[in-house]
């Protein structure tokens, strides 16, 4: 598939992270962490695993496990180490940062449960660049103006 990279184009992230954010939006985070395990065993994502895994540390933080939290955080930045700092919409600069942030509170504070707060997650399509492996199954981009990301879709 080739890429897309004009500032026309608009890519609709896929449907099973648009399924992920709505839940982890919406505090359920096994859920949020199950809607990608299907996608991320076809495609073998680094980046839906490391997603996955950082819904599961705020599964851990809900039930006030430090070393879970730590643990996941630290496997979320080891997946998502290598990617650039906006993927398929979403501010993986940001993540990284609030890993790092959040371990360094959980290593050190005894209250950290309530000193710590998940990160607010959302796609932006504008930063979708079109070469990500997670749309190759995906249509060609739209263009401006034709529906957008909620346009119809036949997907």
């Amino acid at each position: 598939m080739s890429a897309d990279r004009s500032p026309a184009a608009v890519h609709v992230p896929p449907a099973p992270l648009l399924a992920f954010l709505d839940l982890y939006g919406r505090g359920e985070y096994w859920e949020s962490h199950e809607v990608l395990e299907g996608p991320w065993r076809e495609t073998g994502s680094d980046f839906y695993q490391g997603l996955i895994l950082y819904a599961s540390a705020w599964v851990h933080w809900t039930r006030e496990n430090a070393h879970g939290v730590d643990a996941q955080l630290r496997k979320t930045l080891e997946r998502l180490g290598g990617y650039p700092d906006a993927y398929l919409g979403i501010d993986v600069a940001a993540i990284r940062r609030h890993c790092h942030e959040v371990r360094a509170v959980v290593g050190s504070e005894t209250d950290w449960p309530r000193r710590t707060h998940p990160l607010g997650l959302r796609a932006d399509p504008f930063r979708i660049r079109g070469d990500e492996i997670e749309l190759e199954t995906r249509e060609a981009p739209l263009e401006r103006g034709e529906g957008g990301p909620e346009g119809d879709r036949d997907d």
